[in-house]
């Protein structure tokens, strides 16, 4: 069985591939990638493809059997870039799609929802087999700031006591090798979230418990958090969407206690405090 991961040098998908090939032979794993260059590090077999321009997919989905469809950065274009992969893919005989979609996509408050949900919905219109993987909140979304909140003695947020069950980018990564791997996962939907959620201010503690600094958890209105953002040199429009994003957290958009991310990997997901003290060894 040939498998195909899109945006394999993501941050996401390299961690795939390299867990992937613990599990299946290299020779069965393609990387589906932008610029072929980027990817030779990978050691796996490479074709160029790209969301955007349907007329690399076809080539690029000849012979693969099972497709990861890794959401694609561009917010905003997504719908029709994942409908593009969707006719390829169906196109060239793919026997299954798993996608990467949104915690609790069909109700959740987040705009990131609705490109989800519409290709969620395209995937099953395809009449292909499909794995719906809702993952939850990356840790390294919110770690990936703690040198800034070092230098700045606190990190901010409009995210109140709202409580957000993360995972590792790792801990998500086995989730979906898990599924390209086993069986059992046809036609099935997964809420995937960490095993144990936190506030942002239970980051800002935890941070403190690991340098010994004090470092404070300033709760500010979405407006000023995304003013703020954009004075720190963030488009505005990046600024307000990350605002909102936190704003849905307030709002129970990025809690789960469902277990099944763990249950999927065999494992308790990466608690907090790892996720922190690896942030703190690259800031």
């Amino acid at each position: 069985m040939t498998i195909a991961i899109t945006g394999a040098t993501g941050q996401l998908g390299r961690i795939v591939i390299d867990k992937l090939k613990q599990k299946v032979a290299v020779s069965d794993i393609v990387a589906l990638v932008r610029n072929p260059e980027k990817a030779q590090s990978l050691g796996v077999s490479v074709r160029a493809a790209d969301y955007a321009h349907p007329d690399t997919l076809d080539a690029a989905l000849t012979g693969i059997d099972s497709l990861l469809l890794i959401s694609s950065s561009e917010v905003g274009q997504r719908t029709v870039q994942h409908a593009n992969v969707i006719a390829a893919a169906k196109k060239a005989g793919v026997k299954h799609i798993v996608y990467t979609s949104l915690l609790h996509a069909d109700v959740s408050p987040l705009n990131l929802a609705g490109e989800h949900i519409a290709t969620e919905t395209a995937i099953k219109a395809s009449g292909l087999s499909y794995t719906i993987m809702r993952n939850g909140w990356y840790t390294e979304n919110n770690t990936g700031t703690v040198g800034a909140a070092l230098a700045n003695g606190a990190f901010m947020g409009s995210a109140g006591e709202g409580r957000i069950s993360s995972a590792s980018r790792e801990d998500f990564a086995e989730a979906a090798v898990a599924v390209l791997s086993g069986s059992g996962h046809v036609n099935v939907t997964y809420e995937l979230a960490g095993d144990t959620a936190w506030t942002l201010k239970d980051l800002a503690d935890e941070v403190s418990r690991q340098t010994g600094k004090d470092i404070a958890y300033h709760n500010l209105p979405e407006a000023d958090y995304a003013a703020a953002l954009h004075s720190f040199g963030l488009p505005a429009d990046l600024a307000d969407a990350i605002a909102s994003w936190d704003v849905g957290a307030s709002q129970g958009a990025l809690f789960d206690a469902g277990g099944a991310l763990s249950r999927l990997i065999g494992r308790p997901t990466t608690p907090l405090a790892t996720s922190v003290e690896q942030a703190l060894k690259t800031s």
